[in-house]
């Protein structure tokens, strides 16, 4: 039976690195953006198209700033909407859990994979001072404009989670473990989640 972890994450907390750890630790495919080129390829619509669509909503006050002969031929039908492209990435993320370990990062995996068995979905937060830092690392930008930063990107976030899935992103009862990578760092949280799910999966096998 493979394992699939899905982590949901606020902005600047660690969580993809996390992932990424995760992924290497239990011998499975990392997808973070990845799921964006998968979904693409397995529709023959252009990857621009699911970028823009990329965990917020708000798709089609873009669309039409793109310009045609970046897109693949399928740039337009009048069957494309919203909905049409989050069903196309959850066949991608579906497909891709189908065939082996996983460890998916964000858009809504929790949700799109939870008749899956062996799922494990985790959330990781941090403090807002802990986040900025990382955000202004990461972007070379101000406090200030780090703060921004996080509170659209969380904003768009929640709202493309709490429609898709009818819940509200980042409320722990979506998850089965919610926990605060500043409080040991990324390296031991991402260690910390690790024994959490070997623990569940050793509990699971003498049930």
């Amino acid at each position: 039976m493979s394992i699939i972890i899905n982590v949901g994450r606020q902005i600047g907390s660690g969580g993809r690195v996390i992932a990424q750890k995760l992924a290497t630790t239990f011998n499975a495919t990392f997808y973070d953006r990845e799921i964006l080129e998968l979904a693409a390829k397995e529709s023959g619509f252009a990857k621009e198209v699911f970028e823009r669509n990329d965990e917020h909503k708000g798709f089609f006050r873009s669309l039409f700033n793109l310009h045609a002969p970046n897109m693949s031929g399928n740039f337009y039908t009048p069957d494309l909407s919203q909905e049409a492209l989050f069903k196309l990435q959850s066949d991608a993320i579906r497909k891709a859990a189908s065939e082996g370990p996983c460890v998916f990062v964000g858009r809504c995996a929790d949700y799109v994979l939870r008749d899956f068995p062996e799922v494990f979905n985790v959330f990781v937060t941090a403090s807002i001072g802990f986040r900025i830092a990382h955000v202004k690392e990461r972007h070379g930008c101000s406090e200030e404009e780090a703060l921004r930063l996080i509170e659209k990107g969380e904003s768009d976030r929640a709202s493309y989670y709490n429609y898709y899935t009818g819940k509200r992103w980042g409320a722990a009862d979506n998850y089965h473990l919610c926990v605060d990578a500043s409080l040991l760092g990324v390296e031991a949280t991402a260690d910390f989640i690790a024994d959490f799910i070997r623990s569940c999966q050793n509990s699971n096998r003498h049930e």
